[in-house]
């Protein structure tokens, strides 16, 4: 999930509930940092775990990431915003998954040509850097033009609504936002409570965190400051030369903001999530919610059988 939302206890307890959950590389503050935790969750996580990879220039670590990843192969990676051919070369012939993030077939297509095991189809619904897409179209299209599986992320926070999906085709679904107003997570109770208390309809768009299109929760805050780049910003990002260097700022910008909201409660807060976060009305524990949401997923099952009998 987004800047320092999850944690290695998360993705512990996450095994523990039967799912499996994956913590971006740059939540670690330093390479020492990543190092500790990947170590970490090979003694301490006792099924799946995975670790989220931004691929493009703006992570200058990517490469020490990826050493540290070799030493400490994880079960799969998920890769974003740039292109996963290095990360397939150097992960996959030691037995890691590598799943790309996709918001269309032309990518979907290109990653699997370059030995991605998986598509993630991000749709309209997704929190942080969210498609355009909605999953009742980006699935099946996905499905139909890709041979390795295809998994959804965006727009899920009920068993119902994982059943929907899945219904559409897909062959897993990735969600985050719910598992913000968690007990395990580490962010600040003020987050915590946004969750609960924001909904769908409080979603915004910002280009301001990372310098492509990312939801945040629409504070006063976000409303003063706007969600779109001002004009020497986006001059910076369009221009071929200084592009690189105007999203690389851009993104450490953006992350200091939300690792700043993430910890504490001061006015100047940018609290990323999905419109998913409308159906959560309580913090509770992840084995909580994934209990809740198999329920609600048998209970809908049953439902539709009922009805085509």
């Amino acid at each position: 999930m987004a800047k320092l939302v999850s944690n290695n206890k998360m993705l512990i307890e996450a095994a523990k509930s039967g799912i499996t959950g994956c913590i971006p590389a740059l939540n670690f503050r330093t390479i020492e940092d990543f190092e500790v935790g990947l170590k970490d969750l090979k003694d301490n996580c006792p099924g799946a775990w995975g670790v989220n990879l931004i691929v493009n220039k703006s992570n200058i670590l990517l490469d020490k990431h990826l050493a540290l990843l070799e030493k400490y192969p994880p079960h799969y990676i998920i890769t974003s915003l740039g292109s996963p051919e290095e990360t397939i070369r150097r992960l996959r012939p030691l037995g890691v998954k590598i799943l790309c993030d996709v918001v269309d077939i032309e990518y979907a297509k290109k990653v699997e040509g370059l030995g991605a095991d998986a598509v993630i189809a991000v749709n309209s619904g997704a929190g942080g850097h969210a498609g355009k897409i909605p999953a009742s179209i980006l699935v099946p299209m996905l499905k139909e033009a890709c041979k390795i599986p295809v998994l959804s992320a965006g727009g899920v926070g009920t068993g119902k609504g994982l059943l929907s999906v899945m219904a559409l085709g897909a062959d897993g679904i990735s969600i985050g936002s719910p598992f913000i107003a968690t007990e395990e997570c580490g962010v600040s109770k003020e987050y915590k409570e946004a969750i609960v208390n924001f909904g769908a309809k409080d979603i915004v768009m910002s280009t301001k965190v990372s310098g492509s299109p990312c939801t945040v929760i629409n504070t006063p805050y976000v409303q003063k400051i706007g969600t779109e780049q001002n004009v020497v910003e986006s001059f910076l990002n369009k221009n071929k030369q200084f592009k690189k260097y105007a999203k690389a700022l851009t993104f450490y910008k953006g992350m200091k903001a939300l690792e700043k909201a993430a910890f504490s409660a001061t006015y100047q807060t940018v609290w990323c999530a999905g419109p998913s976060i409308e159906f959560s009305h309580k913090v509770e524990t992840i084995a909580n919610i994934v209990e809740r949401w198999a329920k609600e997923y048998d209970e809908a099952y049953q439902e539709l059988i009922k009805l085509h009998q």
